[in-house]
């Protein structure tokens, strides 16, 4: 049999910007705005896609939690934004930041920017005192856009966060919002097919941020994952949940 396609190498962000990095005041302001953007996410998936919600009773009630996501295309933000109304922090890459319109929308939101490819303290430090305040934080661990539309292998960054605050880790899978799929079908004036399915919470090993502990840390999350996703959508955790296999 041939030898699948070799994946690029996942991205370094080629600025260098770490004063942008900060975890955002929650203003009077900033929530009615988050507010906003869940409404209007939950408006325009009303009106332009055909969405599934699951699994929603697994979010826990009130308290911090790390939410790890599967990431697909443009659509992710706009399905997690219209099914978590509290305004979760999101960890994004800088580069957003220079869109124009775009940048200053998930400015006035409050991203939690995020140097790819790099470590990037202030954007852990910020994600750890969210958490330490009760807020709920996205991850998503693959670090890019799958370019197979399957798993990728998944980066340590959610595990050490985790273990380092102690909190719950709740997998989200999300289909159908690759880019192709869901502007080919627009552009069609067809109605995408979205889903959001949120799995059962993971407790880490609180405190452990060793080499090992992380990497089996991070297995985990990725083949909880796996598990809330069609076979198609496993990529390297479609097996034994062993990247690779």
């Amino acid at each position: 049999m041939p030898n699948p396609p070799a994946v690029p190498p996942k991205p370094v962000t080629d600025v260098w910007r770490p004063e942008l990095t900060r975890l955002p005041s929650l203003t009077g302001g900033r929530r009615l705005y988050r507010r906003f953007v869940h409404y209007l996410a939950r408006f325009l998936l009303w009106a332009l896609t055909r969405t599934t919600f699951s699994g929603l009773e697994n979010l826990p009630a009130r308290g911090p939690a790390l939410l790890v996501i599967n990431h697909l295309g443009d659509a992710d933000a706009a399905i997690l934004l219209a099914a978590l109304p509290a305004g979760p922090e999101v960890l994004a890459k800088i580069e957003l930041l220079d869109f124009p319109v775009l940048g200053m929308l998930m400015d006035w939101y409050g991203c939690v920017w995020l140097h790819r490819g790099r470590p990037d303290r202030r954007a852990v430090e910020a994600a750890l005192q969210a958490l330490g305040e009760g807020r709920r934080v996205i991850v998503a661990p693959e670090g890019r856009y799958s370019l197979a539309e399957g798993l990728e292998e998944g980066g340590k960054g959610a595990a050490y966060i985790a273990a380092r605050a102690g909190v719950p880790v709740i997998p989200i899978g999300l289909t159908g919002t690759q880019n192709e799929y869901v502007y080919g079908r627009l552009r069609r004036i067809r109605r995408p097919h979205l889903s959001l399915t949120v799995g059962t919470p993971l407790v880490l090993a609180a405190g452990k941020t060793d080499r090992r502990t992380l990497e089996a840390g991070t297995l985990r999350i990725m083949q909880a994952l796996a598990g809330l996703l069609p076979p198609e959508h496993r990529g390297a955790y479609s097996s034994s949940g062993d990247p690779g296999q």
